[in-house]
Order: structure tokens, then sequence, then C-alpha cells
């Protein structure tokens, strides 16, 4: 297959990884065990990893290989507002984007009231918006409008992932875990609900980008921003959103297994970043065809932006 023309994680904005901005311990003790009440079994067993066609070899998707995985329990959803919003009540826990003061916003969403902004080099459509976070997901008076309690928590970085899992008692999921989650028992599959592909007129399964990225998006899927958590069909085990609506963080460093100089040097560049899973509301087969299963990006983990998520996993 020819080498995809849009190999770079041209999604996910950065920060520098420089920062000390180290979340420091709520917890005094250990947290007791407490899956959310609609976490789903996911059953072991014999299971899959990565694709024999990838559609962007530089990322590496490929080869597909044999895993085994042991059963656990993953949230049908995507953490949200109201879960996290408890969590801070609950810890008085202060994100990263907040330490920071300003955190990354898709051009289409940053609020005209809030003037000039500074666009990120190579993906201008992200503009650094001061105030930004997970309760003013867009800037500053934005709750209002645009903060849902029933949608995805977004503005989080991998670190305050961290912390909410640990808080309820467990983990991010591997990325062996969330394939297998995503894939729900149907095997060799492109996305979670099988292999037909979503497209701009007749075929929305999942919430992703309808138009011409990055400037017009005609949100025939309802949607230009987040869905719902739980919204769409579920899949095979149950579980809403694995592809599309926000990117999930996993806990693995992001790494690729690649001989080619260029994909070395820029691996050089990323050192501590983290992969994430699943595509976001502003993926398109035509620029950013990353809401598959096997797709993967890296993120450095003190980023947070409007399509960043997660979802949180337990022992059985």
């Amino acid at each position: 297959m020819a080498e995809s023309p849009h190999p770079k994680s041209c999604c996910i904005p950065q920060r520098d990884g420089t920062s000390d901005s180290n979340p420091t311990p709520v917890f005094a003790g250990k947290p007791k065990l407490r899956p959310a009440p609609d976490a789903v079994l996911i059953p072991g067993g014999a299971s899959l990893l990565g694709t024999a066609a990838p559609q962007i070899p530089d990322d590496g998707e490929d080869p597909l290989r044999k895993t085994r995985i042991k059963p656990f329990r993953m949230g049908a959803t995507s953490v949200t507002n109201a879960q996290f919003k408890a969590f801070v009540e609950a810890t008085g826990y202060v994100t990263e984007a907040e330490r920071f003061g300003w955190s990354f916003v898709f051009w289409a969403q940053v609020p005209e009231t809030l003037g000039a902004t500074q666009g990120v080099v190579d993906v201008e459509w992200w503009r650094r918006v001061d105030g930004a976070n997970w309760r003013d997901i867009n800037g500053p008076g934005t709750m209002a409008e645009h903060w849902h309690p029933d949608h995805p928590v977004v503005q989080v970085s991998w670190n305050d992932a961290r912390a909410y899992a640990e808080w309820v008692g467990g983990r991010l999921p591997t990325e062996a875990e969330w394939e297998h989650a995503a894939r729900g028992g149907k095997g060799d599959v492109r996305y979670p609900w099988g292999d037909q592909e979503p497209n701009d007129t007749d075929f929305q399964p999942c919430n992703i980008w309808q138009g011409q990225f990055p400037k017009v998006n005609t949100a025939k899927d309802g949607f230009a921003a987040t869905a719902p958590a739980q919204f769409y069909e579920p899949n095979g085990y149950g579980l809403y959103n694995l592809v599309g609506n926000v990117w999930e963080w996993t806990a693995e460093a992001y790494r690729i297994k690649s001989l080619k100089k260029h994909v070395r040097l820029r691996l050089a560049g990323m050192k501590g970043y983290k992969l994430s899973k699943g595509g976001s509301f502003l993926c398109h087969k035509s620029y950013c065809y990353r809401y598959r299963i096997a797709a993967r990006s890296g993120t450095s983990p003190d980023s947070a932006t409007t399509h960043q998520g997660f979802r949180v996993v337990w022992p059985t």
C-alpha cells in the first residue's frame, strides 16, 4: 500500500512537554474499588491487536498479531463531565490545563468575544486559549453553553486521567485491552460495528467530521463537537463511542517499531508521549483517518484539548 500523505498526528496539538506541572497526589490512602455503575464485563481469551491492512503505516498499525487477554471491566462510556465533576469536588483536584492557565481549542469553537488567539504551527486550526479547561471547554465564560453533564469530559491530560482512574479504583487500559474491547467479539474488523465505512451522506454510526476538514463541517451526524458519551449503537460488548467523539488515553507509552529513518527521527522528539486510541469528532478519512480500531496517536502527557477524553478499566 502507498504511504499515507498525512502520516503525522494531525489532530492533536502538543505542549512542549518540558513543564514541571506534575499533579500532586490527592489520595491519603488506597482508594476503594468503585467501578462505574455501567461498567461492562469484557471476557478474556484469544484476541487480536493491530491490522494486516494499515492505512497509516508510519503510525505502527501493523502487523496483525494474536494475543491473550484476561477478563476485565470497562466503563460503558468514556468518563463524563458529571463523573469528573464528582471527582474534583471530592478531592479538590486541579487539572493541568488549570495549572497552566490555558489549553487548546479548535478554531471553530473559539468564541469571537475572545478576540485574536495564537495558532499552533502546522496545525493552525488549533488555537491557544487562555482560561480553557474542563469546565470552560472553549475558553472563559463558555461553560453555560458548551458544558453538558452527560458528554465526555475533555481538556484532561494523561496525568489528569490517571488521577481520576486511581480515585475510582481503576486504571487506564492497555492498547491490547482497548482493541479487544472495541472489537466487541467480532474479530478482525475495522470498526466496532464491522467493516462498513462511515460516509458524509447516509451512514454515520459514530461522531466524526463530515465535509471538508478543517473549514466545512456539515455535522450530518448531528454534532459539530462532542456527542453525549452514551450515543449511537453500542458494540457487541455494550460499549459506546469507542471510535469518534473523543480520543481516549491509554496506559501505554507511544512506541513504534520501525526501521524508517524519518519515523525514528519523529519518535526521537516524542519521548514520554502517551498512546491515544479511537479518534474524535474532528477525524475524517480525507485527512485524519484515525477513527479505526487499529489506528494510533501519540500525545504529550501534559496536553489537553477539546477532543481528548478517557475511559477506565477495573479488574474482575
